[in-house]
């Protein structure tokens, strides 16, 4: 136990004793600057200084076109174009699969796979290419009891404000 706090002491001791920095002119030995620093503010200030340093290069980084160059990260009118083109190749896509359902048919019609009277051009158009399934939309009990909670309250304060203004 005594060991222990011994070497805290001398470690609070080496950490707390000043020092002078002391800077001279070579030619005339005369002082130009001085200052009086102990270990802790030497580590303080150093760590401070790199925590500045890390932070202001993260901002310079993360808010300037510089970020471009790092590997990774790509310009914002790369993103953009990117978007636009899957965009237009999306609705690309569309119109293609309904020119195929509209040339098969076609195809079927030329060839007498098909009668006549149960073609119709618009009708092929109007076929959903993908099908969505029907979701239930129906409340729950628990939905229809916090309707009724409400309607109630809603009440309740019309009510109220009727007497208020009588």
């Amino acid at each position: 136990m005594s060991e222990k706090r011994l070497k805290r002491k001398k470690l609070h001791k080496k950490l707390f004793t000043k020092n002078r920095l002391v800077i001279l002119n070579e030619d005339t030995f005369e002082e130009t600057f001085s200052l009086k620093l102990t270990l802790m503010n030497v580590f303080v200030v150093a760590t401070l200084g790199a925590i500045f340093l890390i932070s202001v290069t993260t901002l310079i980084i993360a808010f300037t076109p510089l970020r471009e160059y790092i590997p990774g990260y790509s310009s914002t009118k790369l993103k953009k174009d990117a978007m636009e083109l899957a965009l237009k190749s999306d609705s690309l896509t569309t119109i293609l699969k309904k020119n195929q359902a509209y040339i098969s048919s076609i195809q079927k019609v030329l060839t007498g796979k098909l009668d006549y009277a149960k073609f119709n051009k618009d009708s092929i158009l109007a076929v959903p290419l993908d099908s969505v399934p029907k979701a239930d939309l129906s409340a729950s009990k628990a939905e229809l009891e916090l309707r009724a909670e409400v309607e109630k309250e809603e009440k309740e304060a019309q009510q109220s404000s009727v007497k208020k203004k009588k």
